[in-house]
């Protein structure tokens, strides 16, 4: 079930002066913003102060990229006490994947040689498992862990696949296509006992989770600062602790390879990290204007609401229950049934995905999984209750005829 269950319209969040939240964005007004975790939405405050930063690296640019790890540094600081880590254990990498692809190429052969995923896994970091395990030898071993799986049950599924030629086992903090989380930090525990290293990909985590690495004890964790935290795209976080870390290096060779874990990707060459530097200014305008733990009991009232609305009128419109059991729930995010025979794989979703802001007025989340298809609901604090009873009055009358058609 979903993490609150709302039966009335949360109150829309405002600025200082009494104007809606969203007007602290920039938006485009035609369209109904309703997944922000895919790409996250970057506030105003965050671009200006990107902006500012472009124009002084623009202004001497020989200054600017010599002075530019001490930056990095100060900026992995603040942004290492909005997660809850330790400075010198946080590298900034471009997104999670990145972040995952650092961790693949940095493992020497394990074990003999297989990679534990779950059928949960964010498609780019499941291919970039097996591809390791093929330079391995050896092969990826998927748990399926049912939609409606609670803690234990999640936990036993992904350890039943774990064994003696176990090198790596990669798991989803909060999972993108079903939005659920998984218990990360009962499989850090077991596999830290075991020897065996530990990716946790929390690309959804930073901002929707208060704490993301409390009780963690793994090897490798990393997530994207530019979903719910509203940093500037290409602004993630990648964690490591451990003898394992002193193998990890940036994607990109430059002249800090000799340094030492994080400093060493404080050196990436010409690459523009105006957006990882203005990462703060985001983080902090939410907090300075709400308040991090009012930010995220908002959305996630306001998620609960828009998936009753969403769900009833589906249901009014299929007769068949349109909500969705899911184990383990996280804030902010909900999932309602399509109807059938719409977004049953990828493809066929991200196709919904594509089609909605030209037919339906709207940017939406359409996803998967194991042959169903559903709309993943996400919200921020720019979102209403009136985005949601927009969706539910407009848009799901033509996901009937969506429906009706593919049949």
């Amino acid at each position: 079930m979903s993490e609150t269950e709302v039966t009335t319209a949360p109150r829309p969040l405002l600025l200082a002066d009494d104007r809606p939240a969203a007007r602290a964005w920039t938006l485009d007004p035609a369209l109904r913003h309703l997944n922000h975790g895919s790409f996250g939405a970057v506030p105003l405050a965050a671009q200006e102060r990107q902006q500012e930063l472009r124009a002084r690296m623009e202004s001497a640019p020989v200054v600017w990229f010599s002075e530019l790890p001490r930056r990095l540094a100060a900026a992995r600081t603040d942004l290492a006490a909005f997660l809850g880590a330790a400075p010198g254990d946080l590298a900034l990498v471009p997104n999670a994947s990145a972040g995952a692809s650092v961790v693949y190429a940095g493992l020497e052969r394990r074990g003999g040689g297989e990679i534990v995923v779950t059928d949960h896994g964010y498609g780019a970091v499941t291919m970039g498992a097996e591809r390791l395990a093929r330079r391995w030898g050896g092969r990826v071993r998927t748990a399926r862990v049912p939609l409606d799986a609670g803690e234990e049950q999640a936990y036993e599924a992904v350890m039943a696949e774990v064994g003696e030629a176990t090198g790596l086992v990669v798991v989803d903090q909060v999972t993108s296509a079903t939005a659920r989380r998984l218990p990360v930090e009962r499989i850090a525990a077991r596999t830290r006992r075991l020897g065996i290293p530990l990716l946790v990909d929390g690309a959804h985590a930073p901002g929707l989770i208060a704490a993301p690495l409390d009780g963690w004890d793994g090897d490798f964790w990393t997530g994207n600062l530019h979903k719910w935290g509203c940093a500037p795209r290409g602004t993630a976080a990648l964690v490591a602790r451990g003898p394992l870390r002193d193998g990890l290096y940036p994607l990109i060779d430059s002249w800090g390879a000799a340094d030492p874990y994080p400093e060493r990707f404080d050196h990436q060459g010409t690459l523009d990290a105006t957006g990882q530097l203005a990462a703060p200014a985001a983080l902090g305008f939410v907090d300075s204007v709400w308040g991090w733990p009012a930010a995220r009991r908002y959305m996630d009232e306001l998620a609960g609401y828009g998936a009753r609305i969403v769900g009833a009128a589906l249901a009014g419109l299929t007769g068949a229950d349109a909500s969705v059991d899911v184990g383990m729930p996280v804030p902010g995010m909900r999932l309602v049934r399509l109807p059938d025979g719409l977004g049953a794989d990828r493809l066929a979703a991200d196709a919904l995905r594509d089609r909605a802001p030209a037919e339906l007025g709207v940017e939406a989340a359409f996803t998967s999984f194991g042959g169903v298809g559903y709309l993943r609901l996400s919200a921020h604090v720019y979102n209403t209750a009136e985005d949601y009873e927009y969706f539910a009055e407009k848009c799901v009358p033509v996901l009937g005829e969506w429906a009706r058609a593919a049949r």
